[in-house]
C-alpha cells in the first residue's frame, strides 16, 4: 500500500522529460495519472493521455474536466508544462517575452484555476510547480526565463496563503540544470557541445546534471498526503548550487 493509492495526478507537459518522469513516478507509487500534454501520450492502465494546450483557456479546461469524469476526481496537479528562453533583457522582442510568460506563468495560472473547483473537494489536495534556480539565481543570458520562474515563485506563496484554509497546499520544486530534451537542444546549438556540458555540470557543486528522476521525487514528497504541514515551499533539486560554495576540486 502507498500513500497515493486513490489519488487522481494531472501533470501539464506529461509527455516527455521531467514531466514524463513525474508522471513515471506517480504511477509507481499507486496514483492513477494524467499526462496533459500538445502531443499527448498513449493511454493505459492508471494512465490517461490528454491533448491539451496550457496557452489556451478553453483547452486546460477541457483537459482537467476529461481527467477529473474519467477518474472521477482530482487530487493532485502538477503544473510542469515549460519552455526555455535564451538571452539578455535586450535580446528578445515583446512578442517573445510574452510568449514565454504566456506558457511558463499564465499555464500554471490556468490549470489551477481548472483544476482548484475539483482539488477542493479532494482530501489531499495539492499543487506542485516546477520553478527553476533561475528563479533565485543570477544566471547569465537567462533574462526572460529567470522572470518567469521568478514569477513562479512569487505565485507558489501567494497561491498556499490563498488555498491553506480551502485544505489544498501549494508548494514548488526549483531544479538546477537537468538533463532534459530542452538541454539536449540547447547543446546540440552550441559551437562546442562537449565543452557547453562541461561547463553547465562544473556550476552545479555536485559536477554532473540533475536527472528528472530527481526532480520527481521532489514532486512526490510535496505531493504526498504524508506532508499536510508542507505547504508554500520551494525545495531546491540542483546538487547544491544555490547555497553552497565549495572551494575549487583539489584545493
Amino acid at each position: 500500500m502507498s500513500e497515493f493509492d486513490g489519488l487522481v495526478a494531472a501533470v501539464t507537459g506529461g509527455a516527455s522529460g521531467i514531466g514524463a518522469a513525474v508522471v513515471a513516478a506517480l504511477r509507481d507509487r499507486g496514483a492513477r495519472v494524467a499526462a496533459l500534454d500538445l502531443t499527448p501520450v498513449e493511454s493505459g492502465e492508471g494512465l490517461l493521455g490528454v491533448r491539451a494546450d496550457v496557452t489556451d483557456d478553453a483547452s486546460v479546461r477541457a483537459g482537467i474536466a476529461t481527467v477529473a469524469e474519467h477518474f472521477g476526481g482530482l487530487d493532485i496537479l502538477v503544473n510542469n508544462a515549460g519552455i526555455g528562453a535564451q538571452g539578455g533583457v535586450e535580446d528578445n522582442d515583446d512578442a517573445e517575452w510574452l510568449r514565454v510568460l504566456d506558457v511558463n506563468l499564465l499555464g500554471m495560472v490556468r490549470a489551477s484555476r481548472a483544476a482548484l473547483p475539483h482539488l477542493r473537494r479532494s482530501r489531499a489536495a495539492a499543487i506542485v510547480n516546477i520553478g527553476s534556480i533561475a528563479a533565485t539565481a543570477g544566471l547569465p543570458q537567462r533574462a526572460l526565463y529567470s522572470a518567469t520562474k521568478g514569477a513562479v515563485a512569487a505565485l507558489t506563496r501567494a497561491m498556499a496563503a490563498d488555498h491553506l484554509r480551502e485544505g489544498v497546499r501549494v508548494s514548488c520544486v526549483h531544479p538546477g540544470t537537468a538533463d532534459t530534451p530542452w538541454i539536449g537542444r540547447l547543446l546540440d546549438r552550441a559551437d562546442d557541445p562537449a565543452a557547453e556540458r562541461a561547463a553547465l555540470q562544473a556550476r552545479q557543486p555536485h559536477g554532473r546534471l540533475v536527472s528528472p528522476q530527481e526532480i520527481a521525487h521532489a514532486v512526490t514528497y510535496l505531493a504526498s498526503p504524508l506532508a499536510t504541514s508542507t505547504t508554500g515551499v520551494g525545495i531546491s533539486v540542483d546538487g547544491g548550487m544555490q547555497d553552497l560554495r565549495l572551494r575549487p576540486a583539489g584545493s
